[in-house]
């Protein structure tokens, strides 16, 4: 029995396309950019003629705007899962890295080195999205099993979690890099889940800003 997992980080904000990018996490909730909107239209066209059965999303504007226009040609409403919300960066939220790196050095520099155990100063380690998100989506693959399941996250919600099925730790998982509406298809064959594609985004080509 197959069980397909689509894992799709959410459209383009104004706030990923800034220059350089800043960070949010869960303390604002943007709607999507143009672009990201263009971005999610170009991963539904993508995704229409394949079979989805379940939608389920973080509940924060950005993806749950990302999940409704996906899921459309399927005729699905999506159910958002609190455990998908995207991580809390605490003080850094709306913060460039390189301005962080400059107001504080020595905790940049740690959390650059293990964000599983130094988190964002005043919000989330990696390792407390993992213990959050892992079992939330082993939930659905067990309830949907040999069915395809669309869900939509964020992007350190989507690769603590994928880091986790490539055989890395949670301190690892910055090695994972997701575009926007990048996908990455999970599939469980009896006990085995793998990725078998990782950040697809072949199918942004020509969207343009």
């Amino acid at each position: 029995m197959k069980t397909v997992l689509y894992l799709i980080r959410h459209g383009a904000t104004e706030a990923n396309l800034a220059q350089p990018p800043v960070l949010q996490g869960r303390r604002s909730d943007p709607s999507l950019a143009r672009l990201g909107v263009r971005q999610a239209e170009a991963t539904r066209d993508f995704l229409a003629i394949r079979p989805i059965d379940h939608c389920y999303c973080s509940p924060l504007t950005r993806a749950l705007q990302t999940a409704a226009i996906v899921a459309a040609p399927h005729g699905l409403t999506p159910t958002p899962l609190a455990a998908l919300t995207e991580c809390d960066v605490g003080n850094w939220e709306g913060l460039d890295w390189q301005s962080i790196r400059q107001a504080s050095p020595l905790v940049y520099e740690r959390f650059m080195s293990n964000p599983a155990k130094q988190g964002y100063p005043g919000g989330e380690t990696f390792a407390d999205v993992h213990e959050r998100v892992a079992p939330a989506l082993e939930k659905l693959l067990t309830a949907h099993a040999g069915q395809a399941i669309l869900v939509v996250g964020h992007h350190v919600v989507n690769r603590t979690y994928l880091a986790g099925l490539l055989g890395l730790n949670a301190g690892q998982a910055r090695q994972v890099t997701l575009d926007n509406c990048g996908i990455s298809l999970v599939v469980r064959e009896g006990d085995a889940t793998n990725v078998c594609t990782l950040n697809a985004a072949f199918h942004l080509q020509g969207v343009a800003a």
